[in-house]
Parts: structure tokens; C-alpha cells; sequence
């Protein structure tokens, strides 16, 4: 159990890395917003599809995950709706700000969904076989940073601090040793569990990209060859990544 959280922690905190590279830049352009935002909704859309629904179909069956898929991209909306958008980020805040603080938070916790189901991975794999759960936890270590990437960017973008930029986006990958553990726990004689898991955060995922980033990356970009030129950029990582897994 102990290996389990060390080698998950691990993986975790490769998204405080990812917020790292973006706080590194002292002022972010429009145009490096929009690409930013656009690189963001790329990597997510590709996590979505390729990492979470399709190993939903690979360990369960295809009516789950759809019904999954559809559930995860169904809440999401309810908190779209029901939710105060100022809620996340205060009443002095310009329009502006405030919209991509917004934004910042709901892509940490669409990422903290999807890296719970990503610990689960570790755990179950670790479980099986160490060595093959060691292989997991780089692999997903190595996908975490563009996704620390996807949550700094509208964070710093709003004006936030760099530490707490740097602390809630570390938060987001701390979700990844939790579900290791409880995978470790539970899901290995509950297995029915993990493909819900896995196809709901992709719905998650892909809403926040159509509804939340790349229409803010249009509002604050208003060249979309250049939100364009992120977004493909992001698949294309995502996609190389998947690779060498």
C-alpha cells in the first residue's frame, strides 16, 4: 500500500509541474490565451475519447459507457446552470477575470475527476503486477504535465497569484493517490465500478472543452487560427502521448 501512494503521489504532482511552465511566464498574451485555452480543450478532448471512453469499452460494456459518458457531460451542464458563476471568484472581480477564474476552477475539478479514475489505474495495476503499475504511474506522470498546463493557464490569465495558481493546480493531481489507494481497497472486487468512472469523466471533460474553453479562448482571442493552431497542437501531444504508453 505504501508503494502504491509513493509511486501515485508521484504521478500526481507531475500537474504542479505543468502549473510551473506557465507560471514561469511573467504576463500572458491574448493570443497566448487563446492558444493556451485552445491547447487545453485539445489535450482534454483526446484524454476524453482515447484514454477514458475507450478503456471504458475495453473493461465494460458499450451501453455503460455511453450512458456514462452522457451522465458526466449531464452534470457538468446542471452545474453550469445552478451554479453562481461568481461564486468561484468574488464580486470585484471584472467580467473578464472573473469568467476565466471560473474557467480555472471547473477545469481543476474536471482534471481532479479524471485523475481519480487515473490513481485507480495505478492502484489495480500495482495490485496486479508492480512492475506494470510503476510503468502506469510514468506514463500517467507524463500526461499530467499538459494538464497542469490546462488548469494554470486561465488561473494565471485571471490575475491569481502564482502560489495559489501553483497550489490549485497541485490540487488537482492529488486526487490521483486517493483513488490508487481506494482502488487498491475496493475496485479490484468491485471492477463494474471502474468503466463508469473512467467514460463519466470523459464526458466531463469534453463538455468543459465545447462549453467552457474554447468558447473563452474566442472571447479573448479573436484571431481563431491561432486558437485553432493550439487546439491541434494539444491533440497531437495528447495523441503522442498515448503512444508511448
Amino acid at each position: 500500500m505504501l508503494e502504491i501512494l509513493i509511486i501515485s503521489l508521484l504521478a500526481g504532482f507531475a500537474t504542479g509541474l505543468g502549473g510551473l511552465i506557465v507560471i514561469y511566464y511573467k504576463k500572458i498574451s491574448h493570443r497566448a490565451v487563446g492558444m493556451g485555452l485552445g491547447f487545453s480543450a485539445g489535450v482534454m478532448i483526446i484524454i476524453a475519447f482515447l484514454s477514458l471512453f475507450y478503456k471504458a469499452l475495453e473493461i465494460g460494456t458499450y451501453e455503460i459507457a455511453v450512458v456514462s459518458f452522457i451522465a458526466g457531460a449531464l452534470v457538468m451542464m446542471f452545474f453550469d446552470f445552478f451554479i453562481p458563476h461568481r461564486h468561484f471568484c468574488g464580486r470585484r472581480m471584472g467580467e473578464g477575470r472573473m469568467k476565466m477564474m471560473r474557467l480555472g476552477f471547473l477545469v481543476a475539478l474536471g482534471m481532479a475527476m479524471h485523475n481519480f479514475p487515473e490513481g485507480a489505474i495505478i492502484g489495480v495495476g500495482y495490485t496486479v503486477l508492480p512492475a506494470f503499475g510503476i510503468v502506469l504511474a510514468l506514463a500517467i506522470a507524463i500526461h499530467n504535465i499538459p494538464e497542469g498546463v490546462a488548469v494554470a493557464v486561465p488561473l494565471k490569465a485571471a490575475g491569481m497569484k502564482n502560489s495559489k495558481v501553483f497550489g490549485i493546480t497541485l490540487f488537482s493531481g492529488l486526487t490521483e493517490p486517493v483513488g490508487a489507494i481506494i482502488a487498491a481497497l475496493f475496485l479490484v472486487t468491485i471492477p463494474g465500478v471502474l468503466p463508469v468512472a473512467l467514460a463519466f469523466t470523459g464526458g466531463v471533460m469534453v463538455y468543459l472543452s465545447v462549453d467552457e474553453l474554447i468558447p473563452v479562448a474566442k472571447t479573448e482571442c479573436k484571431n481563431t487560427r491561432v486558437i485553432s493552431i493550439g487546439i491541434i497542437l494539444g491533440m497531437a501531444l495528447a495523441l503522442i502521448l498515448e503512444a508511448l504508453v
